[in-house]
């Protein structure tokens, strides 16, 4: 393509964008000057829109590299390396002893996975099940159908139930008095590890929302929010952000409030609805159950304890969860779901301006409340008995003790 060249008499303005006075036109839309040029083809642009025109072939192979590059210097750290010897350690030494059925009658062939799929899990990179042979398939399914697979991940520490839950302080808008800075990678492993943090910037006043008074039905309504999160961090063992989209479907489908908009009257109603849901089908191979579900209850009360501050924090941790499922969500086929994730994403958001503004007061009776109802639930069902203090073992793994 000839060049459009124009000369202009403003030689005394020259700029790295405007090296002299000589001018081309862009190629693209003919209109503006080029001030870019595409680093494959030498193509003449003036800006990104023309760049992302001009050439198919171009823009995308430049993004593949882009992305190849990144993949490339994705890795796992020492720690992760470490933690993946010692699961795999353990796996050999259960299959050593007979806990595990022998993957393979050959015994040349000792270890339970080849040595080049064990490279992969080391470096980091994705292993699929079409990866392994159908030997290694077989003794994957059946450890996993034993439980023996699960033995190996280490029990999520519920941050409910440490100690520094309780010295949670936050400003009187909700934000926190304390801000850390940190670098991006150690605010992930925080996040994900610690207390959640409650929001960013003051929450706006309920009036401000609202030109009627909140619902009387909303501290009803926060118990169904709260073990719903409850639920759904103890299933994905606190680590919701490997599946932000799994994570919310999951609150929608144990929540009433979020993901049927119902509007429950009482305790009695919303913990019939969790525990039914709890103990359905659908979760019993996840460790659902009524004892599973009465140790939710349990969560539930302990945060009740906590106060405004820990609720605020919940809130805005299921906030991002939720937040982070609308972003993985396909416009295309997704598009009735989007819709239900935001319109909880208003009601979380709703609730935690609600949370700021209620006294402890409200909290103590709350808590008495859910633990009465918890009571009768567990006198009509006959489910043994808890020690309060033994309802979790160190590391958050439950603990359901009968007493005698």
């Amino acid at each position: 393509m000839p060049e459009k060249t124009i000369i202009t008499s403003e030689s005394s303005n020259s700029s790295p964008l405007n090296p002299s006075s000589s001018r081309i036109i862009c190629h693209v839309c003919n209109k503006q000057f080029s001030q870019y040029t595409c680093p494959r083809c030498n193509f003449r642009y003036c800006s990104l829109p023309c760049y992302k025109s001009h050439s198919v072939q171009c823009t995308e192979s430049f993004m593949r590299e882009n992305v190849n590059d990144e993949l490339k210097q994705v890795r796992s750290d020492d720690q992760t390396k470490t933690k993946m010897l010692e699961i795999l350690k353990r796996f050999h030494e259960e299959e050593e002893d007979g806990g595990i059925d022998s993957i393979t009658d050959d015994d040349d062939e000792g270890s339970i996975l080849q040595e080049e799929i064990m490279q992969r899990i080391m470096n980091g990179d994705e292993v699929s099940l079409d990866d392994l042979s159908l030997e290694e398939r077989k003794g994957f399914q059946r450890a996993l159908a034993s439980g023996e697979l699960s033995k190996m991940i280490e029990p999520w520490d519920p941050w409910w139930l440490r100690a520094s839950a309780r010295t949670i302080s936050l400003g009187r808008g909700g934000t926190q008095l304390v801000q850390c800075v940190e670098e991006e990678e150690e605010e992930e492993v925080r996040v994900v590890s610690e207390i959640p943090r409650g929001p960013d910037t003051p929450l706006i006043s309920v009036s401000k929302l609202s030109a009627t008074n909140p619902s009387p039905l909303l501290p009803i309504h926060l118990i169904d929010i709260v073990y719903s999160y409850c639920f759904t961090l103890r299933i994905y063992n606190g680590e919701w952000q490997s599946d932000s989209l799994g994570s919310a479907t999951m609150v929608l489908s144990v929540s009433s409030v979020l993901g049927q908009n119902a509007q429950p009257e009482t305790i009695k109603e919303v913990l019939s609805f969790c525990l039914e849901q709890t103990c359905s089908s659908a979760y019993k191979n996840l460790g659902g159950g009524l004892k599973f579900g009465l140790n939710l209850v349990d969560d539930v009360i302990c945060l009740l304890s906590l106060g405004s501050g820990a609720i605020v924090c919940l809130l805005c941790d299921l906030q991002r969860l939720i937040h982070g499922a609308i972003r993985e969500v396909k416009s295309s086929s997704g598009r009735d779901l989007k819709k239900r994730l935001k319109l909880a994403e208003r009601k979380v958001f709703f609730m935690m301006c609600w949370v700021n503004e209620q006294s402890s007061e409200v909290w103590q009776a709350l808590e008495s409340s859910v633990r009465a109802e918890k009571n009768s639930v567990v006198e009509l069902n006959g489910v043994p008995k808890m020690k309060k203090t033994d309802q979790f073992r160190k590391g958050g793994g439950v603990v359901i003790e009968e007493i005698e």
